[in-house]
Formats: C-alpha cells, sequence, structure tokens
C-alpha cells in the first residue's frame, strides 16, 4: 500500500484505508521513508498536524477527545530519534 492511502480523514483523524487512528502504522512507515533525511522536518510537520487535529477532536466532542498526551505520543512520540540522554547530575 502506498502512504497516499494511509491519509487522515478529518475531522475524525482515522485512516481512510485501515480505520486506525491515523497516522496509523502504514503512514508512520511511509512517513519515516519519505522523511528519512530530514527528522526535523518531520516533527514540524507532524506538530502542525497535531495543532489541526487538537482543534479538530475537540470541536466535535470537548468531553470525550483524547488526552494531550495521548495525542502528543500518536503524533509525535513515535517520530522522535531514539537516544539515550543521561539524567542530569545534582
Amino acid at each position: 500500500m502506498t502512504s497516499q492511502i494511509h491519509v487522515a480523514l478529518r475531522p475524525l483523524w482515522l485512516c481512510r484505508a485501515c480505520a486506525a487512528p491515523w497516522p496509523c502504522a502504514n503512514a508512520r512507515l511511509a512517513l519515516l521513508a519519505e522523511y528519512r533525511d530530514s527528522h526535523v522536518a518531520l516533527s514540524i510537520y507532524l506538530a502542525g498536524l497535531l495543532y489541526d487535529a487538537v482543534e479538530d477532536l475537540y470541536r466535535l466532542s470537548p468531553h470525550d477527545a483524547p488526552k494531550p498526551a495521548a495525542l502528543h505520543d500518536r503524533f509525535l512520540g513515535w517520530a522522535a530519534p531514539r537516544t539515550h540522554r543521561p539524567h542530569p547530575t545534582d
């Protein structure tokens, strides 16, 4: 399947192809491939979509919308490069 098939159905933010919460697994893989040379650009793109999703989902259902942390994980958390960061010492 191509990345164009696994696109968001707005304002519900479900995948048009598989009905999973967008970005679904296939959309994530396609986005990682598309932005393989720039994780910063991917993060900026996803942050803009997160902003749109928050607006849409809270407008549709202000009392049942996903929690902010869940939306962050859904849109941005998976795309962050995995690096070990040491904890600051006192």
